[in-house]
């Protein structure tokens, strides 16, 4: 069947993507999360144009063709773009065939162990050991994420003594047999990050995100070595042949490729791959609650090295209003500290018509 439409409807956070082909079927994907309008526009100028007349089952040669007919744009952006043909080419690929995406990528419906992630830091630790333990008693996490340090900080926190402080509270908040992870957002340098490291791992910490400048992947590499809790990152990373050296040297415990940053489920499926190969387990990025954290449960759901859990945002509307009803039914629910991938074909989700009307559109047709 041969592509004959690419509409999206986006605005400034979000961005949803609709490919229709010759008989009139459709799929529903999503570009990546922030400066969407932007990205929509460059799906219609730089993604469209390669893809309308094709065949939805080239979509893995056009995965490579595209890059290489945009060779001058090498970056993020078009990534970002291509994943919106991608998981909308999945979706209509899983409602043809009567099954969900994870089944088409080699696995099934079902469960997967979620890790509440919070994604503030403008919290003090007190707050943020308080909220953490009733998400425990509410929701039946046994593993959370918080921050510490300061996003791109020099080895500056987010406020004096912050994160010596946040570490233990939450620790003792939570209790020893809950599963602690800390995320740096390329914070520190490496003699920085291997001195916090070693507090983390006294506290019982065991997964250390992002503790230097993600581009810098020989500092990270220094604070993998000498530490015993996972060193992880990844997420910003958007090119193949990026992945391979880092895969290759090590510089992480754990590969968390982001669906949407890298440029849908096919690319992260290969990222995946090479982690596997290299005996690394596989934890994506997925911070917010659109539809890149579904993308990732199915994901999960059918690769051989899924690592321990699905990141889960525990931020609501207060700090990501934008997330406000995008779907019909919300498709995520936490049960038991878990999340579950149905057998609803295709991503089973269906977006809800009132916020795509209030949306930016824009079509490109064969």
């Amino acid at each position: 069947m041969k592509i004959t439409k690419l509409e999206t409807f986006a605005n400034e956070f979000v961005g949803f993507v609709r490919v229709t082909v010759e008989d009139g079927s459709s799929g529903w994907g999503q570009v990546s999360t922030y400066n969407s309008d932007i990205t929509a526009q460059i799906l219609h100028r730089q993604v469209a144009p390669w893809a309308l007349g094709r065949s939805q089952a080239d979509l893995e040669s056009l995965m490579s063709e595209i890059p290489e007919r945009e060779h001058k744009f090498p970056g993020s952006y078009l990534r970002r773009a291509m994943a919106g043909l991608d998981t909308a080419i999945w979706d209509w690929r899983g409602k043809q065939a009567g099954k969900p995406v994870a089944e088409l990528l080699g696995g099934s419906a079902g469960q997967i162990r979620a890790y509440g992630s919070s994604m503030v830091r403008d919290i003090t630790p007190e707050g943020e050991a308080k909220r953490l333990a009733r998400l425990r008693d509410e929701k039946g996490y046994d593993a959370f994420k918080f921050r510490i340090g300061k996003e791109n900080g020099h080895d500056e926190d987010e406020w004096p003594g912050r994160t010596d402080a946040i570490v233990p509270a939450v620790r003792k908040a939570v209790s020893d047999d809950v599963a602690l992870l800390v995320d740096g957002n390329s914070g520190y340098s490496a003699p920085r990050a291997i001195e916090v490291g070693k507090m983390l791992e006294q506290n019982g910490v065991e997964h250390f995100e992002e503790p230097c400048p993600y581009w810098l992947m020989e500092e990270t590499k220094k604070v993998t070595d000498a530490l015993k809790l996972d060193v992880t990152g990844g997420e910003q990373d958007c090119d193949l042949q990026h992945w391979k050296r880092m895969i290759a040297m090590r510089a992480v415990d754990v590969i968390q490729p982001d669906i949407l940053y890298l440029g849908g489920m096919h690319r992260t499926m290969m990222v995946a791959k090479m982690g596997a190969d290299a005996g690394l387990p596989c934890t994506p990025h997925c911070a917010n609650l659109s539809m890149v954290t579904l993308f990732t449960m199915h994901l999960l759901r059918a690769i051989p090295n899924a690592g321990k859990y699905l990141e889960f945002s525990i931020e609501g509307d207060n700090v990501y209003p934008w997330q406000r009803d995008l779907f019909v039914e919300c498709p995520f629910d936490i049960t038991d500290g878990k999340a579950t991938v149905t057998d609803t074909p295709g991503w089973g989700v269906e977006i809800n018509p009132e916020w795509l009307a209030k949306s930016s559109y824009q079509v490109s047709e064969a």
